[in-house]
């Protein structure tokens, strides 16, 4: 008894501590991780990065349409190596990846190569343009090596990664067709800005990002040339349908097919609506456009892409967290206390048997010693008491 209730003491105040030490946490703001190391692969930062979170410090001329992309910082520097040459890295963070992957299309030229760098990357000549999460670098070599890509790879592996549901790319990018496409020609425009600077063949009173829409548009080989498909993607079916009334007062249809109108600078275009996209095929013939709306089917699915920021929350899941995991501790070492407690009582009884546990003279129970018979003669109603042959025992008088 006295072992069972220490041990219950002892679990109740550690209880207690554990719940002090969750809620007692500092609840200041979680600091933001630095864009770029200070070594990577052998380079070398010289002094100190620069950094800014005002985009014109990384495009002056384009900075609107890094807003539009959800910009947050920025970063450069110069990395050197024992051999003399130089690397100037450029990185620039969004809110997610859905922003860098847009920044990163807005800068791809079809010329690129391909590089299997980050989430994506492409080079041209000594530069190399990859985006690894939410975070776009801008890498140019004063001389190339067959070590480079690796290196920047490197480089990618340590760039800070988004939590959650913001490392998540754009549904939309989901229902491209594979079929023709022309490699990097897939745009990605959150804002009518850069949706203007990509040269869309929709404008942006077609999309109406008012609606919350977002925008990826590619290029593709068709039998009859070359096409360019746009899908506007929107929160529901709902809101497509509504937006698909308005595309057909803005531009009535021209018979004789339906669903055929044409857009200024871009000549004759046949959409579509599937589930929450409209798909707009255009700068190729009327068939040719139909195949190519035919790949886009709509498949609804359930995606969360807004990150949460609410440090009470974040406070309280903590608190909990710590509280389950101090309990199973605590569960934990008293299953393995009693298993041993229990264990060595075992033991003991085994090979010291009534020496350590149980001792005779630590044995304490009443005895009767009851030696009187109660019998029940046959025809008597009555018990009749016989003596033993020592007599009647002065106990049962």
């Amino acid at each position: 008894m006295i072992f069972a209730r220490s041990v219950e003491r002892t679990l109740f105040i550690a209880v207690l501590l554990g719940v002090a030490w969750a809620g007692d946490k500092p609840a200041g703001p979680t600091p933001v991780p630095a864009l770029l190391p200070a070594e990577f692969g052998g380079w070398q930062m010289q002094g100190s990065a620069q950094s800014s979170d005002n985009p014109a410090a990384a495009d002056p001329v384009n900075s609107a349409i890094l807003r539009e992309y959800r910009f947050t910082d920025f970063a450069s520097s110069t990395y050197t190596r024992d051999d003399g040459r130089t690397l100037k890295i450029r990185a620039a963070r969004f809110a997610d990846a859905s922003g860098a992957f847009g920044a990163y299309t807005f800068y791809l030229e079809p010329e690129m190569a391909k590089e299997q760098i980050g989430d994506q990357g492409a080079s041209l000549g000594q530069r190399v343009l990859f985006y690894r999460g939410q975070v776009l670098v801008d890498a140019l070599f004063s001389r190339e090596s067959v070590m480079s890509a690796e290196q920047l790879r490197e480089l990618a592996g340590l760039l800070p990664r988004p939590g959650g549901s913001a490392g998540a790319l754009p549904p939309v990018l989901n229902y491209m067709p594979t079929r023709g496409y022309i490699p990097n020609t897939q745009k990605y425009a959150e804002g009518p800005t850069a949706l203007a600077a990509l040269a869309a063949p929709v404008s942006a009173d077609i999309v109406d990002f008012d609606a919350g829409s977002e925008v990826t548009l590619g290029r593709y080989n068709t039998p009859g040339g070359e096409a360019t498909l746009t899908l506007v993607y929107y929160t529901n079916p709902q809101v497509a349908i509504e937006q698909l009334r308005r595309l057909d007062s803005k531009h009535p249809q021209t018979p004789p097919s339906p669903g055929v109108s044409t857009i200024e600078n871009a000549g004759p275009f046949l959409y579509k609506r599937t589930g929450s996209i409209i798909a707009i095929a255009s700068g190729a013939s009327d068939h040719d456009a139909k195949a190519l709306l035919d790949q886009v089917h709509y498949e609804a699915s359930v995606t969360w892409n807004q990150a949460a920021n609410d440090r009470d929350v974040h406070d309280l899941y903590q608190l909990v967290l710590n509280v389950v995991i101090l309990c199973a501790l605590i569960g934990g070492l008293a299953i393995v206390a009693g298993v041993a407690f229990g264990g060595f009582r075992i033991l003991m009884k085994r090979w010291f048997p009534d020496k350590i546990f149980d001792r005779p003279e630590q044995m304490e129970f009443i005895s009767l010693h009851l030696t009187e018979t109660l019998v029940q003669a046959p025809g008597q109603s009555g018990i009749e008491t016989h003596g033993g042959s020592q007599g009647t025992p002065p106990d049962a008088r």
